[in-house]
């Protein structure tokens, strides 16, 4: 199993990264793929989900309307846009797969995680 991130990196404030996960090794239609972050001296968050099975998508308030997540499964891919980068969005992102379609877990109950990629947005 592997979920490899990449797309992260320095941008200026109000600047625009897009991050990409891509999934290998189990059966990406069962399960459900978040972003996740970590900034120093903070506890993981989730900042967006989505399900490929019921075609559901969430949000953490911090991003609503800056940050949009999509879905590729003939790529096993999952992708995160993100515009309008405030230096508070500066952390690590971190891919997560949770198994969805038979548990009902999905972002809730991470499987499997990624290494992560580095975002810092300069003020």
């Amino acid at each position: 199993v592997q979920l490899v991130e990449s797309g992260g990196g320095l941008v200026q404030a109000g600047g625009s990264l897009r991050l990409s996960c891509a999934a290998s090794g189990f059966s990406f239609d069962d399960y459900a793929i978040g972003w996740f972050r970590q900034a120093p001296g903070k506890e993981r968050e989730r900042v967006s989900c989505i399900s490929s099975s019921d075609g559901s998508i969430s949000y953490a308030d911090s991003v609503k309307g800056r940050f949009t997540i999509s879905s590729d499964n003939a790529k096993d891919t999952v992708t995160l846009q993100m515009n309008s980068l405030k230096p508070e969005d500066t952390a690590v992102y971190y891919c997560g797969a949770g198994e969805i379609k038979y548990s009902g877990r999905g972002c809730r109950g991470v499987d499997y995680w990624g290494k992560g990629t580095l975002v810092t947005v300069s003020s």
